[in-house]
C-alpha cells in the first residue's frame, strides 16, 4: 500500500461500510443553477478535470457499475447529477468536468461558470472531493477551481486517482508533491485518499472519509 494510505485505521471505517451498504440511485439532474434542487441533508461533490475518472469512482463507492455513466469521450458528463445514498441524508454530486476544449468553449464557459457558482453559493455543501489524476498530479486547469474553492471557503479534499497506473516510488513521489502543493492551500482537507477504482484501492477509506463528514454534518 502507498505511503499515507490508511485503510486499515480510520475510524469511520465501519460506519462507511453501513453508509455504502444500500442503495444509491439517481434522483436530479441540473443543468443551472436555476434547476437545482432544494438544499437538504449534506452535499459532497466530485469535481475534477474531464476523465479524471470521477464517474468511475463514484461506481466504485457505492458498489453499483452503472449508477453514474462513464465513458473514454471527455466531456460526456453535462449537468450536475445528484445521487441520494439510501435514506441516509447524504447526496454525492457527480460535477461536469472542467478544463476540456474539444466539445466547445462556448459549452465549456457555461460547464465552468456552473461549477464556479454551485460551488460558491450552495449551503447544503459539505465538502468537495477534488479528483487528481496521480499520472500528471495538480495541473494549471485545476488552479481556478482551487481559486474558487479558497475565496468560497468551501472545504475540499484531494482524491488521487488511477492510482494503480504508477509504480510504487513513482505513486510515493506523487502523493509527496501533492502534499507540498497543498499545504499551501487553506482549504485544502489535510489528509490525501489515494484510490484505484478498478483494484478497489482507497475505496474503503473514501466511504469512511464521507461517514464522518455526515456525522459531523448530519
Amino acid at each position: 500500500m502507498p505511503a499515507g494510505t490508511t485503510d486499515d485505521d480510520h475510524p469511520f471505517l465501519e460506519a462507511g461500510r453501513k453508509l455504502f451498504a444500500g442503495e444509491t440511485e439517481f434522483y436530479w439532474a441540473a443543468s443551472s443553477l436555476a434547476s437545482l434542487p432544494p438544499p437538504a441533508g449534506v452535499e459532497i461533490a466530485f469535481a475534477g478535470r474531464s476523465n479524471v475518472g470521477k464517474s468511475s469512482l463514484i461506481n466504485a463507492l457505492t458498489g453499483r457499475k452503472a449508477l453514474a455513466r462513464t465513458s473514454h469521450t471527455p466531456g460526456r458528463t453535462q449537468e450536475l447529477n445528484f445521487f441520494k445514498v439510501n435514506e441516509s441524508g447524504l447526496s454525492l454530486i457527480d460535477m461536469p468536468g472542467y478544463g476540456f476544449a474539444a466539445v466547445g468553449k462556448q459549452k465549456v464557459a457555461a460547464w465552468t461558470g456552473l461549477i464556479h457558482d454551485y460551488l460558491r453559493g450552495r449551503t447544503s455543501l459539505a465538502r468537495v472531493l477534488l479528483l487528481i489524476d496521480a499520472r500528471h498530479g495538480i495541473k494549471d486547469t485545476d488552479k481556478p477551481v482551487l481559486r474558487t474553492l479558497t475565496e468560497a471557503a468551501v472545504t475540499y479534499q484531494v482524491v488521487l486517482t488511477k492510482a494503480d497506473e504508477l509504480k510504487p516510488a513513482e505513486l510515493d513521489r506523487r502523493i509527496a508533491e501533492t502534499r507540498t502543493r497543498l499545504a499551501r492551500e487553506p482549504a485544502a482537507f489535510p489528509r490525501l485518499v489515494v484510490t484505484s477504482s478498478r483494484g478497489g484501492l482507497g475505496i474503503a477509506e473514501l466511504r469512511a472519509e464521507l461517514a464522518q463528514v455526515l456525522a459531523e454534518r448530519g
